[in-house]
């Protein structure tokens, strides 16, 4: 299914069609301010798992990040963080950046692995910043694109639908997306460790 929702005004009876989908375990390519992604809800495990197929990796080994409201809501999954990197965090964000923080005892529970970090993020983007909104609690996330290859399906919603649509419950049409994943930036060990080069820039960040 593709639907089609405004960029900047996303109605919201379509973001309640979506998050129904979403509760029910579904998985949806969503735009977000950097490339098209895979979401689910993180409280689905079965969603996650789906996720971790439809990106080739085992679900244990999946390494998803979190959309994720707002900081306040980022409590529920990360330990607590110190003021720098917090001050970080609150200049860079909502943007196009994924930060590595210690992960809360929640996400062992939710992953189903081990994992002593995760990757936060709060897209600057009306469409995912409305689901999780909705929903009440984080998307777990992967991009659609393989940053390996350079392929011009991944930024535009029509031409995903076509060729992977079949594989989720939604496609959302939220116009063209990029071609270049988030700004990666550790914060999990101390000093903040630029991990990946993308969109968001890092010089006056750091």
């Amino acid at each position: 299914m593709l639907l089609t929702i405004h960029p900047k005004d996303p109605e919201p009876r379509k973001i309640r069609t979506v998050v129904s989908v979403l509760q029910e375990g579904g998985v949806v390519i969503c735009p977000t301010d950097t490339v098209y992604a895979y979401v689910c809800s993180c409280q689905s495990a079965r969603a996650i798992e789906e996720v971790a197929r439809l990106k080739g990796i085992k679900p244990h080994k999946a390494e998803l990040s979190l959309i994720c409201q707002d900081l306040s809501q980022l409590s529920m999954y990360a330990k607590a963080v110190d003021t720098a990197a917090f001050r970080i965090m609150k200049k860079a964000l909502p943007g196009p950046y994924t930060f590595i923080v210690p992960a809360s005892n929640e996400i062992p529970r939710l992953f189903k692995n081990n994992r002593r970090t995760v990757g936060i993020r709060v897209p600057n983007h009306p469409i995912p910043q409305a689901l999780v909104r909705e929903l009440g609690h984080a998307l777990a996330v992967a991009s659609v694109h393989d940053p390996d290859r350079v392929l011009e399906h991944t930024t535009d919603p029509e031409l995903i639908h076509d060729h992977i649509g079949h594989q989720v419950d939604i496609v959302i049409d939220g116009g063209v997306g990029g071609m270049e994943g988030s700004t990666v930036i550790d914060l999990s060990d101390g000093e903040p460790v630029v991990r990946r080069e993308g969109v968001g820039p890092t010089g006056d960040l750091l």
